[in-house]
């Protein structure tokens, strides 16, 4: 076998998933949605979603369909068959089925969710946890079996070489939806939530998810579009990436190629068993998160330590079966004289150990800097008391502290699992943060759903205890939701620089070509350090237009539509739904189309090396400024909520208002620009190496005309 061959069993691997994500889906559709009022606000948010999904993928197909007659074009220049257009096709397809199907189950679960808590918290936790388990599942299990299908099947008419060089189209595919899922959500949510405090929290005065507020609706919606489509894509393509980066650094490693000290030396003997392992640990890992799913239960008036522990048991525990399994794979595929006589597998096994570790401590240092159990929270909130000023001073302070812990634990990963099995190990570590991601997501999709569930019950009048236990899974939601972003931004880096690195080896440079003392690369690496902080100042902005458009047709219903301030009309709510829509899908597009042209042009001008210095210096800042941003904004939420339980004056006080102002400034920090970055770099990444030699011979032409014209 080739390796190769062992896709087989991550397509039943995850079958299985898909079938276990389609059981929780008909659990969620079996249970009571609750009074006729729940069901018809349910109704107004699934609406809006679907509104916004269907109009967003109209514009993706187009670029979809510029893009695949491009790769195929390329293709079929330099006389080879169209399997990277058929690649890039299927990852962008099944990348926006996974963020189909798990928003529109999580809608389907906010009701249920609420209804339920009029029973019991417990049975609350298991209907919201198992419908953001649908986005879960579904990311995984669709991620591998549509990138074993396509290596196995382009296997047969290519060969394996020239399948690990198309086989990086279908990452593309993946990172191209994900970069305007994400972005495009999130300016959708933030715009929509940005305008809904300021025109009703902050100058109305009237509660979060007042049904008087007409942007109330696309606030839900927007939780949607951009907290689980948004981020399922975004952890979509960092799942299929990792994979595709170890492929193909393997494969460098087992035929050798100018950069082999750093890929081949601590992994001498192996075989073609070192492209099996990426495949089964990655259906290893659905496996495992199957099981931890089933770990997620609680008991009545449980506290927020006793929520917290119950999804830890779930993460936690699927982290331990996928080590046991990881390393009985990795045992079982080894040569023999390895296994038995030579220590390789116990490095190879180290280097996915190293990647699980290294996500556990990331989302405990992302909890600590943006949970209210905390002093850096509680600090924040203090701040408060002396205005919005302070507390945004103290925001900013607190994001940048927050960086140190996460860059020194990616760096300890790269290291421990570069010494270990070369930059095959980083890639491994890599898989192996992410090998848990089923049970992960599930808990990040989770949240949304919680947020939904409160909103839901507010607007529905019901009992203050149904609130109250909302409000118990909603706070748990933006713990893990605020964690999710640290595991995924972690696993971002990680991949991006394995990325990176398979693009040197296929452009064939030496180490030394990388030296800044080269003019070319040292512009490269200051325009990739750039590119990052343009991206933010444009999503930024952009969800600053949107809000501003939300907010003058909030202010105008008010005033125009009779008695709706006093409750006896309703708002026009689809009328923010379209506008949401419109605003965000117009600002989406300045900064995809960045994302993707701008390596191609560095690359063309530029030169390989400077490109790959481009690509380092854009991994280096985006992963900090990632975090710097995400952790900012969930501690301003987080400290805005703390208040809110009755802390420094709580509700209609002064720090709450400074609270409010700061939450807002937080918003498009943790939920647009932020997140967005993630994939910013790794999209950049993969772009540079389906470019690869496009961009190299480019270059050469480029240099040879100017030669000729001098």
């Amino acid at each position: 076998m080739n390796g190769i061959d062992y896709g087989i069993i991550a397509i039943l691997a995850s079958l299985v998933g898909i079938f276990l994500a389609g059981y929780f889906n008909r659990f969620i559709l079996k249970q009571d949605c609750g009074t006729d009022l729940m069901k018809k606000i349910s109704d107004q948010v699934q609406k809006g979603a679907k509104t916004y999904l269907h109009t967003e993928y109209k514009y993706i197909a187009i670029f979809v369909a510029v893009v695949a007659i491009l790769l195929g074009a390329i293709d079929l220049g330099r006389g080879n068959m169209p399997f990277t257009t058929f690649a890039f096709l299927i990852g962008a397809i099944l990348s926006a089925t996974a963020g189909y199907l798990g928003m529109i189950t999580a809608t389907n679960s906010s009701a249920p969710t609420t209804q339920a808590a009029r029973e019991s918290l417990d049975k609350s936790l298991r209907i919201a946890f198992r419908g953001g388990a649908v986005m879960g599942m579904s990311v995984v299990s669709l991620g591998l079996l549509g990138l074993s299908s396509v290596l196995l099947i382009t296997d047969q008419f290519v060969g394996l070489e020239d399948t690990l060089v198309y086989i990086a189209g279908f990452g593309f595919g993946a990172s191209s939806i994900a970069l305007f899922a994400r972005v495009g959500g999130g300016i959708y949510t933030k715009a929509a939530d940005v305008g809904a405090d300021l025109a009703g929290k902050v100058e109305a005065g009237i509660a979060e998810d007042d049904p008087r507020n007409p942007a109330v609706i696309a606030d839900n919606v927007g939780d949607n579009v951009g907290d689980v489509a948004g981020m399922g894509a975004d952890l979509y393509e960092s799942y299929t990436n990792s994979i595709i980066a170890a492929l193909t650094l393997g494969w460098m490693a087992y035929e050798g190629s100018d950069m082999t000290p750093l890929l081949q030396s601590p992994l001498d003997g192996m075989g073609a068993e070192i492209f099996a392992i990426p495949l089964l640990i990655a259906a290893a890992g659905i496996i495992a998160s199957m099981i931890a799913i089933f770990f997620v239960r609680t008991k009545e008036d449980a506290t927020q330590e006793a929520l917290l522990n119950a999804l830890r048991k779930a993460t936690w525990g699927a982290a331990v079966i996928i080590a046991i399994f990881s390393f009985g794979i990795i045992y079982y595929l080894s040569p023999a004289q390895i296994s038995d006589y030579n220590y390789i597998p116990y490095r190879i096994f180290g280097a996915v150990l190293t990647g699980l570790i290294a996500g556990t401590l990331i989302g405990y240092f992302t909890e600590y800097y943006t949970s209210d159990r905390y002093k850096p929270t509680k600090d924040m909130a203090e701040s408060t008391e002396t205005g919005p000023a302070t507390f945004i001073i103290q925001g900013i302070a607190s994001g940048m502290e927050s960086t140190l812990f996460p860059v020194v634990i990616v760096s300890g990963a790269v290291l421990i699992s570069f010494y270990l099995s070369g930059l095959y190990g980083v890639a491994i570590s890599a898989i192996g943060m992410l090998s848990t991601l089923g049970v992960t997501l599930s808990t990040d999709a989770y949240g949304p759903v919680a947020d939904n569930a409160g909103g839901l019950a507010e607007m529905s009048g019901l009992d203050p205890k149904v609130r109250d236990r909302t409000d118990a899974l909603d706070s748990l939601g933006n713990t893990t939701a605020a964690t999710g972003k640290g595991f995924a931004i972690g696993s971002a880096a990680l991949t991006a620089l394995t990325l990176t690195a398979a693009y040197a080896t296929t452009v064939d440079l030496n180490v030394g070509d990388f030296s800044i003392l080269q003019p070319p690369v040292l512009v490269g690496v200051f325009l990739g350090a750039m590119v990052p902080f343009i991206f933010c100042a444009i999503t930024m902005k952009a969800v600053g237009k949107s809000a501003f458009e939300i907010v003058k047709e909030v202010r105008r219903q008010f005033k125009e539509i009779p008695g709706l301030l006093d409750g006896e009309s309703e708002a026009d709510y689809q009328r923010v739904i379209n506008l949401s829509t419109a605003s965000a899908l117009k600002e989406m597009v300045i900064p995809g189309v960045l994302a993707i042209v701008v390596p191609v042009v560095v690359g063309l001008l530029l030169g390989p090396a400077a490109l790959a210095g481009f690509l380092m210096a854009a991994v280096a800042t985006g992963f900090v400024l990632a975090i710097m941003m995400a952790n900012a904004g969930g501690a301003w939420d987080n400290a805005k909520k703390y208040i809110e339980k009755g802390h420094h004056g709580g509700k209609g006080s002064e720090a709450h208002k400074a609270g409010v102002v700061g939450d807002t400034v937080g918003d498009p920090f943790k939920d647009t620009s932020g997140p967005s970055l993630n994939i910013l770099i790794k999209l950049m990444s993969i772009v540079a190496l389906v470019f690869a030699v496009a961009v190299k011979d480019g270059h050469q032409i480029i240099i040879d005309l100017i030669t000729q014209l001098i």
